[in-house]
């Protein structure tokens, strides 16, 4: 019999009769439903000096977006149906009552909010068998004595970026720093994560100086930055604790001594920039930019690897149950392409998503952090940041 009669004789046999291999090629693999929630606080932002840089309404959101076409293509073949719910929260509204609402629709809960509302969020009744990722907030704390056991953190901690800094400055041997310090809350808790780098790494602050300019700087700089500058000891590096993104774009070039700064602006740790192009960045930030019609940001790249890590887990495990998709995102297993250099992990003892950080300044990449030379004994990632022999957390297992 030819080729062709065979083909039409098997076209006309049952399925069941039909050899195995194709009757497994007829049959279309089980349907899984992923529905994840993106929940923001919106927030009403404190006055700055310029608006040239005006916060997107949509940080955050896109990258979230992105991922999600990113999850579709590898789903669409397993049949992995991925769905993304928006809901964002005027201020003043009740966050909780909307945080019931989305955890009653999906497991998977992607949150952009402060530290008290995040805690607030882990510990309903409704979130104890949830999957949350922490995509806005830097504190330490979230990752140290206030951890939660179903609270991921997909954006680095403040003390990464602080590291990373700290890092690039005692390879280039930069050892004595001042710091300007902003008033709002931001800004201190920055301050302190420079403070704690700073002596990690051996380096000295001099001296500090509170920010307490309301005079209109993009005027007056010229003249009030010199004076305001002048008393500072000699040093390498001015750094700046403006996470309000408020007065440190007007201190650069207007300093009494002329030296570089780093921190909140001019040199910085970040955990996102668009000076990132190495590692098939480039095909990342394209995506994203024909999308939003502007630059990945950090936010952005925090919800975008939460999304792409939940898609990673779904894929490997053919499941979207939160309790086995955390188990799995924490086990030795995992590993998500970032396009950073390396593979991304999370680390069990506080759920923190380890990540090289980009020390970039307005128009290239520095370096990438962890820097060369500085070691760890198991994981160099793991010299940014809280480590397990320092952290307090204990809700991923007892004692690190």
């Amino acid at each position: 019999m030819t080729r062709k009669a065979l083909a039409l004789c098997a076209l006309a046999l049952p399925s069941s009769l039909l050899p195995a291999t194709t009757a497994q090629a007829q049959t279309a693999p089980a349907q899984i439903e992923v529905p994840i929630t993106y929940l923001r606080q919106e927030v009403e932002l404190p006055p700055t000096l310029s608006n040239l840089d005006p916060v997107p309404e949509d940080l955050g959101i896109v990258g979230a977006e992105v991922a999600l076409a990113d999850n579709a293509t590898t789903g669409g073949f397993l049949g992995h149906d991925y769905t993304l719910d928006i809901v964002s929260v005027a201020p003043g509204d009740d966050l909780l009552a909307a945080a019931g609402a989305a955890l009653a629709a999906s497991g998977l809960l992607l949150v952009e909010a402060g530290a008290p509302d995040l805690l607030r969020i882990a510990d309903l009744p409704a979130a104890a068998d949830a999957l949350i990722f922490n995509v806005a907030a830097g504190d330490r704390a979230l990752r140290d004595a206030d951890c939660r056991a179903n609270l991921l953190h997909t954006l680095p901690e403040d003390a990464m970026r602080t590291d990373a800094l700290m890092q690039v400055l005692q390879a280039k041997r930069f050892a004595d720093l001042v710091m300007i310090t902003g008033p709002q809350p931001g800004d201190a808790s920055y301050a302190e994560a420079l403070r704690r780098s700073a002596t990690k790494f051996g380096l000295t602050i001099l001296a500090e100086k509170p920010w307490t300019f309301d005079t209109d700087l993009r005027r007056a700089a010229p003249a009030e930055v010199p004076l305001f500058t002048q008393d500072f000891p000699d040093h390498h590096i001015l750094l700046i604790a403006d996470e309000a993104d408020d007065f440190g774009r007007y201190v650069e070039h207007n300093t009494w001594l002329p030296r570089p700064i780093a921190g909140s602006e001019g040199l910085e740790g970040l955990g996102w920039a668009p000076v990132v192009e190495q590692w098939g960045a480039v095909q990342l930030q394209n995506r994203f930019e024909k999308q939003a019609g502007r630059d990945m940001a950090s936010r952005d790249y925090a919800a975008w690897a939460a999304v792409r890590a939940i898609g990673e887990a779904v894929t490997r495990t053919n499941a979207a149950d939160p309790a086995a998709l955390r188990a799995y995102m924490l086990s030795d297993a995992f590993a998500l392409d970032g396009f950073k250099g390396r593979p991304l992990t999370f680390r069990t003892w506080n759920g923190q998503l380890r990540q090289p950080i980009p020390v970039v300044n307005a128009r290239a990449l520095v370096q990438l952090a962890p820097v060369e030379g500085f070691l760890h004994q198991s994981n160099e990632l793991d010299s940014l940041g809280v480590d397990a022999p320092e952290s307090t957390c204990t809700a991923f297992g007892g004692t690190p």
